[in-house]
């Protein structure tokens, strides 16, 4: 069960990146934030790569993983951070909780990988924690009304985009692992992201007041951001990418919980109640 105990770390240091990274977002453009912590972890994950275990030999499949898995991650983290910008940090994140839904799907695809019983059993109870992570106590409220607010919420449709990305992008993490190490997959993928940044960071400039007073910040969001991907990569050369990333997602609860004590957003009950019943469906993953 060693998987587990790193895909949890993942979940953590994820949620750790979440708050660091919208915290900086109050002053900083989400290009800015985005590309300072790729670069920061891109460095740091090539720094214990090389102290660790040196350049690893990389297989045939490397190069075509970290074309499209790069230019995928480059859509799916812009949006992601921009999502986090425009909204509550209890609302978007739980949301790419539904990563495993579309994981059912593209998993057989790319990597043959076929979901158990139990995984599609979790994967139900992920939506209907989804469904009543927006539910809202209200007189005119209808059993439709948690559906039309993922639907008309900016950030929510963003975050959902994200989920469908990441349901594709994670195979490819896997093929990409799998033909390199966990550490040189996680430094090339934000390298790329990274660079994949610059013409945008380039076209809308900081003050440079602004980018050093959360440079800090920016530091912190880059090495929790690169010993989230450390503990997630190694994860995924240990058991299937559904539940790998099904685990890594119990940073909702974390977030729902930072962004309620931290950011002081509104609807802890039914956002803690969703991402509770988001964790349920988790552990019925595991288990199975």
């Amino acid at each position: 069960m060693l998987w587990l105990l790193f895909a949890s770390c993942t979940a953590c240091f994820e949620s750790f990146k979440d708050v660091t990274g919208k915290q900086s977002l109050k002053t900083l453009n989400e290009y800015t934030v985005l590309f300072s912590f790729a670069a920061i972890g891109a460095i740091v994950l090539l720094g214990v790569m090389l102290l660790t275990e040196g350049w690893p030999m990389l297989g045939p499949a490397f190069g075509p993983a970290l074309l499209v898995g790069g230019s995928l991650n480059i859509l799916a983290f812009t949006l992601y951070v921009r999502a986090i910008k425009v909204a509550d940090l209890s609302l978007t994140v739980p949301l790419v909780t539904l990563t495993p839904l579309f994981l059912l799907i593209t998993s057989p695809l790319i990597v043959q990988e076929w979901p158990t019983l139990a995984d599609v059993a979790g994967v139900l109870l992920l939506a209907v924690g989804a469904y009543v992570l927006n539910l809202r106590p209200s007189a005119h409220s209808s059993v439709w009304t948690p559906l039309t607010a993922m639907v008309k919420s900016p950030g929510s449709r963003m975050m959902l985009g994200v989920a469908f990305l990441w349901s594709i992008t994670s195979n490819f993490d896997k093929v990409g692992t799998v033909n390199s190490s966990p550490l040189c997959w996680g430094m090339s993928l934000f390298g790329v992201v990274a660079a994949g940044m610059v013409p945008f960071v380039l076209r809308q400039p900081v003050p440079p007041a602004s980018l050093l007073s959360q440079l800090p910040m920016l530091g912190l969001t880059g090495v929790f951001n690169a010993t989230a991907v450390g503990f997630q990569f190694a994860a995924l050369t240990l058991a299937p990418v559904a539940q790998v990333i099904a685990v890594k997602r119990l940073s909702t609860v974390i977030s729902v919980l930072f962004g309620y004590f931290l950011f002081k957003e509104a609807g802890l009950r039914e956002r803690l109640l969703g991402a509770v019943i988001m964790v349920f469906g988790v552990a019925v993953m595991s288990v199975g």
